[in-house]
């Protein structure tokens, strides 16, 4: 049964209980006044007849009893009939004509003889019985005990009550069928958020949990438990989104290990062919020619340190991925720069400018020495190859809120902005001719080095205005504690 329905019986039968005892109690509490008044009336009506009552005679014969004609009146309009006996049950007196019979249905008037009190209870004397009836004993001045009785039927009494529970009958009906429709609209529209957040529910998949449950009234219940899935929901886009993202950069993790591979390969195969060529030519006619021989062997030594070089940037690259500890310490990367510098002057020999303006005070920085010299040096090393003969590599170094950096600017013919992010990728070459003396693996080192501090590479560059990157690392100052690569 639906929780509607189960609501709506439990509220209606809560209310006609509540309702069927305020009626039955409402109908006893008016049964007890109607009573009660029937009573009180009959008892100080028989006081005052008792009061008003006339004797007369009395010595050998029955006395002569009569009444004021006002209190007559008066009996009459309460609708309270008197009767007059005397001490062996013979009425001298009837304020309404009873029944033939009625004498005989008293015995009232008998208690009152025997024990002089007043005394009351039902008995049948009207034509109207049953009555109420009240006893007392009246005694004349020099004349025997009388028993004066008053009484009042109960019939209107009756049909009193029975108009009273026939009217709380009805309105506890009527207001039974009322609550039970009160109680069907309040479980309606109590239950019906609950039917919008199931139809919202219903309508969600899995793929839409951008989606949220109506919330009409945030302070309720349903409203808190609308609010609470709601916040499940959120937790659960939230997770859902950074497992698709952590797939994602899965997927792209094994894209790259697959062209890293492909690139790897291509690249150990080009001098490896170099040298496997010329060592057949030497193995087959040109040590018998001392020129050949001479070039062949230079070709070898000069492909086996290209291969040297590429397995020492792969190597560097592999123990960054795989996190080694880094040697920080304080250090001035001014004197480092000059250092860098010096060297990069002397490889360039004339074919560049390499200039350098060292800022008075030391910039001061925590680093791994080493690691950062290596990452100058590849930037240096790719502005003197990229730019033409004459042109200009410019060093500065300086620092900015939390950051010490290392800027290497060239005047080269710069790189496209949309290929500027790839530089950074593992094997990435503008074009062939700068493959040149490279493997394309300098700028992802240098990357990798300055990640590993906390800090950043990035590049700069306009078409044919030249290129600029900016190597920064954090200025800590908390010691030598080793940093991992990240």
């Amino acid at each position: 049964m639906p929780i509607r329905w189960r609501l709506t019986i439990f509220n209606a039968l809560a209310i006609g209980a509540i309702l069927m005892l305020l009626g039955v109690g409402l109908y006893l509490i008016l049964r007890e006044s109607l009573l009660s008044n029937v009573e009180d009336t009959v008892q100080s009506r028989a006081e005052f007849a008792a009061r008003d009552l006339e004797v007369e005679g009395g010595s050998n014969g029955a006395p002569r009893v009569t009444l004021e004609e006002e209190a007559a009146e008066q009996l009459s309009l309460d609708g309270v009939f008197v009767v007059v006996r005397d001490r062996d049950g013979r009425v001298l007196y009837e304020s309404v004509s009873l029944p033939a019979n009625a004498s005989g249905q008293d015995g009232l008037w008998r208690e009152v003889v025997r024990s002089g009190e007043p005394a009351s209870g039902t008995a049948e004397l009207s034509g109207e019985a049953p009555d109420y009836v009240y006893a007392v004993p009246v005694r004349p001045e020099g004349g025997p005990l009388l028993v004066l009785e008053a009484g009042r039927s109960y019939s209107d009494l009756d049909e009193s009550l029975r108009t009273i529970a026939t009217a709380l009958a009805a309105g506890i009906g009527v207001a039974l069928l009322l609550s039970i429709g009160g109680a069907y609209f309040l479980a309606r529209t109590a239950l019906r958020p609950v039917d919008a957040v199931v139809s919202s529910a219903r309508e969600m998949s899995e793929t839409d949990l951008g989606r949220r449950l109506p919330v009409a009234n945030p302070n309720d219940e349903i409203g808190r438990l609308a609010t609470t899935i709601n916040g499940l929901l959120s937790r659960l886009e939230t997770a859902f989104g950074r497992l698709e993202a952590s797939l994602a950069r899965q997927e792209e993790a094994l894209a790259r290990q697959r062209r890293f591979a492909a690139d790897a390969s291509h690249e150990f195969r080009t001098p490896l062919t170099a040298i496997s060529g010329h060592a057949n030519m030497l193995d087959a006619w040109a040590l018998e020619d001392p020129q050949a021989a001479r070039k062949s062997v230079r070709t070898i030594k000069q492909e086996a340190q290209r291969l040297r070089s590429l397995a020492e940037a792969l190597l560097a690259l592999a123990r960054g991925d795989e996190g080694p500890s880094l040697r920080v310490g304080c250090h001035d990367l001014r004197a480092m720069a000059s250092e860098a510098v010096e060297a990069a002057r002397a490889a360039a020999d004339g074919k560049v400018s390499v200039g350098y303006a060292p800022p008075e005070e030391p910039v001061s920085a925590t680093f791994d020495r080493d690691r950062v010299r290596q990452a100058a040096s590849i930037l240096l090393d790719n502005a003197i190859k990229y730019t033409p003969r004459g042109g200009t590599v410019t060093v500065r170094v300086g620092e900015t809120g939390e950051r010490a950096f290392l800027e290497v600017s060239d005047t080269g013919a710069g790189i496209p902005e949309e290929k500027l992010p790839l530089v950074f990728e593992r094997f990435y070459r503008l074009d062939s001719a700068r493959t040149e003396g490279g493997a394309g693996l300098g700028l992802s080192i240098a990357r990798q080095i300055a990640e590993a501090h906390g800090g950043e590479l990035r590049a700069e560059s306009e078409v044919g205005e030249g290129s600029t990157f900016i190597l920064s690392v954090p200025r800590r100052t908390s010691g030598s504690d080793p940093l991992p690569l990240s």
